[in-house]
């Protein structure tokens, strides 16, 4: 291992002038929600990992189930009361209830990349079914007359996985499983296992269907989403009059990626399994292919039907090195298929729209009903943590199941006692949490009285590669170290004080996931902070299948049980997560296509196109009149639709259907095209026609004017539809 190591004698008292404090915002205040606060929400609905979605509504109640893999507890379910807005209520299990040393990181033994997933959530007979699969245990099922539990375990052992289960008319229980060739077993009223020999093929190999079954009957027929990965992601819908066949499929969605492109996966050396602790430098994070959609498109998820008969579709989609998260998108259906989408715009999703419109019916209201609808932007977990509880916050996970004798709460802190251990990936009682995108800053506060010579505790990026800045007891002091898995590489200083020894350090993880990209940064009295390491490129890996995690993390890297390491105060800043003024409202901007980098202009021909704005200060009158046809400003039509208007009066209108140069210009407000606004950060958006559901864009290539014949954004966001405003100061 390369080891870079740098002393130097740092002041408790007065920290250098060089260290730069993080100045926090109002906005950062906030956590990401999907709810724009209007009438409408924009996808993601979650910034951070929920994967394989299962969706399920019980009379006003509608509940998500997820994977959780080898972290407890385990099988998160959330409930909202209108699609948009989610509250983690419930796990299926605290802990894994196998004795084998791999579920608890023992003996060098684990379950990265496996535990339990692909879960199938239902309600039937008065109770909840969550069913899912452990690696070599078989198929589990989970039943409870309460969502929140307390939940039985049911260990039906058979080999069915990444399952949907379908309660039939006529009492019977299916389960529906396998890839490529679709398999339908019938399943014990009990829950003690499947029902021997009855296991067959419904749909044979051959007919372009994936896996991650969703089965559903509607109106007499059967219908079975799924998600096929090759040679991309795509979401197939199967139906026939009979379970048994024979089935009919089509791809309801395809291509759409919400202008994401696919995300850097780490590579292991061909014909070298992957290992704990493995070197990093042997590891591979190549560049990737913008213009690919790869996983990256809305797939795998299920379906469901609102209050008011609409239905909606709850898919996943591969979103960078946060991970896998969920999307919300309407369902239009077509000659009796459920296609994702808009009249109009088949197929694809817009990535903001109206929230369901949701009525609670008295009649249909369950016995299980929990807390009324709420009408406010809800975040649906609290990620920062004082530590004060008499319980951790919902949002936390442990890395395998923990040694409950070896952590604890104690005076408003969490205690981590240090286990043997070679590695952070090693470390027993390492505790998680999502990371939240785009843009996060997550802090903590560590203390190190309790340290014993070789413990190493901190602050780390659970993922393959691994990460954490912390802190060593070393034989002669205080170590502060940054290590990166990628380069296996150390940074350390030695760190003391002129005064007192140093009882407690701040560390710091800020990350950049839409640009999988990370830093640390450390300071001695949780004002200034100065960065340690290099900044760190970040990846989606199919090693864990998780994307990365915080992890508060303490353990010995001399094989001893040593001494402990107390955290406090852990806090998550995003931010991006106020959205109030990413729409332009008041504003007079220029609006730049993301493709050409040109700046639409109103022609007086009464065209809409783009134009080179000349950089020279002494402008032509032409060219200024030029200038003056490229400013813009928004006529507010409520809920997020708008109306635009050129400097010059006139509004842009749309005539035609998507044929080149329908993108015009009217002094008649009544014949201006209303769109619903598509936020994509960062002062980037695109426009939706509320007319037809399509999207006005210009060609890179053809220098034709702008259309309004755009399906969406393609992952790169240059095929002309995505585009980006510029205020304007006079």
């Amino acid at each position: 291992m390369r080891r870079f190591i740098i002393s130097i004698f740092l002041i408790f008292i007065a920290p250098c002038s060089v260290l730069v404090p993080y100045l926090s915002t109002a906005s950062a205040q906030q956590s990401w929600t999907a709810d724009n606060g209007n009438g409408t929400f924009t996808n993601p609905l979650f910034y951070d990992e929920f994967s394989d979605p299962d969706i399920l509504r019980v009379g006003d109640d509608y509940y998500l189930a997820g994977t959780t893999m080898h972290t407890v507890p385990g099988l998160v379910i959330l409930h909202s009361k209108d699609l948009v807005n989610w509250e983690n209520i419930s796990y299926c299990f605290d802990r894994f209830d196998f004795p084998d040393d791999a579920f608890a990181l023992k003996n060098h033994k684990e379950i990265y990349g496996q535990g339990i997933w692909a879960p199938c959530i239902r309600y039937a007979n008065g109770q909840f079914y969550v069913y899912s699969n452990i690696n070599g245990k078989g198929l589990q099922c989970y039943t409870a007359k309460d969502i929140r539990g307390p939940w039985k375990h049911h260990n039906m052992q058979g080999r069915i996985y990444d399952l949907s289960v379908l309660f039939d008319d006529d009492g019977k229980i299916y389960a529906i499983h396998g890839y490529g060739e679709v398999k339908c077993t019938e399943l014990k009223p009990d829950m003690s296992g499947p029902i021997e020999a009855t296991e067959r093929t419904i749909i044979p190999e051959g007919s372009a269907v994936g896996e991650g079954h969703h089965m559903y009957k509607i109106n007499g027929m059967y219908y079975l989403i799924s998600t096929d990965y090759y040679p991309n992601g795509r979401t197939l819908c199967s139906r026939s009059k009979s379970i048994w066949g024979p089935y009919e499929t089509i791809t309801i969605t395809a291509d759409e990626t919400f202008g994401y492109h696919q995300a850097p996966l780490t590579q292991v050396p061909k014909g070298e399994k992957y290992r704990i602790g493995h070197n990093g430098t042997k590891f591979g994070i190549p560049q990737v292919d913008k213009d690919a959609t790869a996983c990256t498109n809305i797939h795998q998820g299920g379906i469901v039907e609102d209050q008011s008969g609409q239905w909606w579709a709850l898919l996943m989609m591969d979103f960078h090195s946060i991970g896998r998260t969920v999307t919300l998108a309407p369902i239009t259906w077509k000659d009796g298929w459920p296609m994702l989408g808009l009249e109009g715009n088949l197929g694809r999703a817009p990535r903001t729209w109206f929230k369901p419109t949701i009525s609670t019916n008295p009649s249909i209201t369950s016995k299980t009903s929990l807390t009324s609808p709420t009408s406010l932007p809800k975040a649906p977990y609290d990620r920062s943590e004082n530590f004060d509880g008499k319980q951790l916050g919902r949002i936390w996970q442990w890395n395998h199941n923990p040694d409950d004798k070896m952590w604890s709460l104690k005076n408003g802190r969490l205690r981590l006692q240090a286990q043997p251990a070679e590695q952070l990936m090693w470390a027993r009682n390492t505790l998680t949490q999502r990371v939240i995108g785009p843009k996060s800053i997550a802090t903590v506060e560590l203390y190190v009285g309790g340290m014993k010579e070789g413990d190493v505790a901190g602050l780390g990026n659970i993922n393959v590669p691994c990460s954490w800045i912390g802190i060593e007891q070393g034989h002669y002091g205080l170590l502060l170290r940054c290590y990166e898995q990628a380069t296996n590489d150390t940074v350390t200083l030695g760190i003391a004080s002129c005064d007192a020894p140093i009882k407690r350090v701040w560390l710091r993880m800020v990350g950049d996931f839409d640009h999988d990209k990370a830093h640390y940064e450390y300071s001695l009295n949780g004002e200034h902070y100065r960065p340690l390491g290099r900044e760190m490129p970040l990846s989606y890996q199919l090693i864990t299948f998780q994307g990365s995690r915080h992890a508060l993390f303490c353990f010995n890297r001399k094989g001893k049980q040593g001494g402990f390491a107390e955290f406090d105060n852990f806090t998550v800043v995003e931010p991006k997560a106020d959205r109030s003024q990413n729409i332009p409202y008041g504003k007079t901007f220029r609006i730049i296509n993301q493709a050409t980098g040109r700046p639409a202009i109103a022609l007086k021909h009464g065209l809409l196109h783009d134009v080179a704005m000349p950089t020279h200060p002494d402008l032509t009158p032409q060219e200024k009149n030029n200038e003056r046809l490229t400013r813009f400003r928004i006529i507010d039509k409520g809920q997020g639709k708008v109306i635009l208007q050129c400097e010059d009066g006139r509004y842009v209108s749309c005539s035609g259907f998507g044929i080149a140069g329908d993108v015009r210009l009217t002094k008649d407000e009544k014949k201006a095209e209303v769109f619903l606004w598509q936020d994509y950060l960062d002062q980037e958006f695109m426009l939706m026609s509320m007319r037809t559901h399509k999207y006005i864009g210009k060609s890179p290539t053809t220098g034709s004017p702008y259309s309004m014949d755009f399906t969406g954004a393609d992952p790169a966001r240059r095929n002309g539809a995505v585009l980006r405003w510029e205020s304007i100061k006079d």
